[in-house]
């Protein structure tokens, strides 16, 4: 196995740094025989304007400077290793022609919308505080239900008064009416399986990265001209921020779409994937992993991050199998954000996909998370104990049929930190997180099914009002849980995956057309009870701060579950100081039976928050001793 004892370049003037008299361009290319420097007039084609040697520089640098305004010429960079001549886009570019084929000189300035820099979006203090809603930017607006221009684009996420047939407000609007306080959008960097010349062709969530500093060219109305998605993802951005909506962004740093003829691979051979005596390695199942490990990959993964949060005004980062990076980039990481955005997020999946080289305890891995402070996790425990397993379609959960569950159902509500009465032994696992904002929950997100399709095949007999009990009792334990609350977008008007000639349902739809990924806005005119339901937890959650602790010992003070409870059942009472810093006392009751429950209440009178049709943050009803609790339900209780 090769060792890289290559010098380090820690300057943070790597790509091409443009000014209007003169363009550097700089790559790290440490065992290069050569580089030269290629212009071109356009992103494709025979277009070469000149070629110049580059000069070897310091730390394994190459170094060209070309005098006069180079703003909009094309470039890559043709390297020499080991005799061979290979021609690669410079990985620090920040503007890319069609298809990422060439990098381009950019000046930034002048791709600010107006307004742009006067953007003052800041995410609110705690990251318990946030709703996050995922989608896809394509997704958002690609169905004609949208009423958007520009479908399936940047702009068309900043489009005002847009509506379905109905009339009822979409997309943006609908959007910053729901209650979520940030759009999770899936990977919005330049990536290879969909080709934007024809676009509609394909489709790709974007897990395949090419281009890590350039917007993905099929969102952009023009993928021709480099400066055209800098400006159109810049205006989404600002329009989010505009409605007080944040933006995370979801980034794949853990492999690249290609490997042996990446432009990694081509600049600087090996160094970028991890390997072991038997060749290179997979830890991503996506036919590679990137060896974040590594100094100069680390700063490639850092100088991006950096990059999008300053330049994009991006508030956060879902990092994909974030299992596949190192603990120490992952710090670094934070570190080094914090540093410009003190209050920027910072989540992802702490699993890999695949056996990895990386030794065990140095795997950003969920167990890992005490060693991370400060970055979230998805927690697929709360995920499977509410619905069942991703893995198994007839697993069942809490909700749908699923027995025995009430002590792993603890372990979700209480943030996977440690709690007296939570079991672990019997659960099966230690607590994880080091503080309740460490726990991402939910139970559906781009990945396997959607929540009504996997009630669907897990319960095939169930009528529709039964699912939709089963829904609306998943959302009230997500919104209700220590933690962060995280849904996909449409999941509250029963988004569904139905495949071609009513084969079942998409599990994984990463690359199946727009008639089975895009979003039905139609279907908010079917359901605006459920929608009503989930905007009703959002504004309870919001209303009251018990639901958003932020340390392990605010929440084992307050948070104490009631024991003495039938089968299928569990409840807890919170103490602690509403939004005027008045005590306040909640009880919150979950009944998983298919039959209803009468539960003895503590003293007192108690107002009723939620139930099994509505949500809200104020309630009406008040109730004393005793409580009539629907099959498959929550019932959420103020104390008067």
């Amino acid at each position: 196995m090769q060792k890289f004892d290559y010098e380090v370049y820690t300057g943070n003037d790597l790509g091409a740094v443009y000014s209007p008299k003169m363009t550097r361009f700089k790559v790290w290319a440490p065992e290069a025989e050569s580089v030269k420097l290629n212009l071109y007039k356009q992103g494709e084609g025979d277009n070469l304007i000149e070629q110049h040697v580059m000069k070897k520089s310091v730390n394994g640098t190459y170094v060209f400077e070309k005098q006069g305004d180079c703003n909009g010429i094309y470039y890559t960079y043709t390297v020499v290793n080991h005799g061979e001549e290979q021609e690669a886009v410079d990985p620090y570019t920040k503007a890319a022609g069609v298809n990422g084929q060439r990098g381009m000189v950019i000046n930034l300035a002048k791709t600010n919308p107006q307004g742009f820099e006067l953007d003052g979006y800041r995410n609110p203090e705690h990251i318990t505080d946030a709703i996050i809603y995922e989608g896809s930017v394509r997704d958002f607006t690609m169905d004609e239900s949208s009423g958007v221009f520009h479908n399936g684009k940047f702009l068309g996420l900043t489009e005002a008064n847009t509506t379905n047939h109905f009339g009822e407000a979409t997309a943006l609007d609908y959007i910053s009416g729901l209650g979520v306080t940030h759009v999770q959008i899936l990977p919005a960097f330049d990536f290879e399986t969909v080709d934007e010349k024809n676009q509609k062709a394909q489709y790709n969530w974007g897990y395949d990265p090419d281009n890590y500093n350039v917007p993905e060219g099929s969102y952009a109305v023009s993928p021709y001209d480099g400066t055209v998605r800098i400006q159109e993802m810049k205006q989404m951005v600002l329009a989010l921020h505009s409605r007080g909506i944040g933006v995370i962004m979801d980034v794949v740093f853990n492999h690249t779409y290609r490997r042996d003829d990446s432009n990694l691979q081509k600049i600087v051979p090996g160094y970028y994937y991890r390997s072991d005596e038997t060749g290179y390695t997979d830890g991503s199942g996506c036919g590679n992993e990137v060896a974040s490990d590594r100094p100069m990959v680390q700063k490639l993964i850092v100088d991006s991050l950096i990059y999008w949060a300053k330049e994009y005004h991006i508030d956060g980062f879902r990092f994909d199998l974030m299992g596949v990076l190192d603990i120490d980039t992952m710090n670094v990481i934070a570190e080094r954000l914090k540093e410009i955005r003190p209050d920027i997020y910072l989540y992802g999946e702490g699993w890999n996909g695949g056996p990895s080289s990386l030794a065990e305890e140095k795997r950003a891995f969920k167990a890992s998370a005490k060693k991370m402070p400060g970055i979230g996790m998805f927690n697929d425990d709360i995920r499977d104990t509410i619905k069942g397993s991703v893995f198994y379609d007839d697993h069942l959960g809490f909700v749908n049929g699923g027995t025995h569950l009430e002590n792993a159902l603890r372990y979700g509500i209480t943030g996977a930190v440690a709690h007296p009465q939570v079991d672990y032994d019997a659960y099966g696992s230690k607590p994880w997180a080091k503080e309740p904002g460490q726990s991402i929950n939910y139970v559906s997100c781009h990945d396997n099914y959607t929540l009504w399709d996997k009630l669907s095949v897990s319960c095939p007999e169930a009528s529709e009002e039964k699912k939709k009990a089963m829904n609306r009792l998943c959302a009230a334990i997500v919104f209700t849980s220590q933690g962060v609350p995280f849904i996909q977008a449409g999941e509250e008007f029963l988004r569904s995956k139905p495949l071609p000639e009513k084969k079942g349902f998409a599990e994984n739809s990463y690359n199946m057309p727009d008639a089975v990924n895009s979003i039905k806005w139609d279907n908010i005119h079917e359901y605006p009870d459920m929608i009503a339901y989930y905007k009703g937890l959002m504004a309870l959650r919001k209303a009251h701060p018990v639901f958003r602790m932020q340390s392990e010992a605010e929440m084992t003070q307050n948070l104490c579950f009631l024991l003495d409870t039938p089968e299928n059942v569990v409840a807890y009472l919170l103490k602690g100081k509403g939004a005027d810093d008045t005590p306040e006392n909640i009880l919150v009751i979950f009944n998983g039976n298919d039959e209803e429950i009468l539960y003895n209440l503590p003293e007192g009178k108690w107002k009723i928050l939620v139930d099994d049709k509505t949500a809200g943050a104020d309630g009406k009803k008040i109730i004393s001793e005793k409580a009539d609790v629907e099959p498959l339900s929550a019932l959420v209780l103020e104390k008067e």
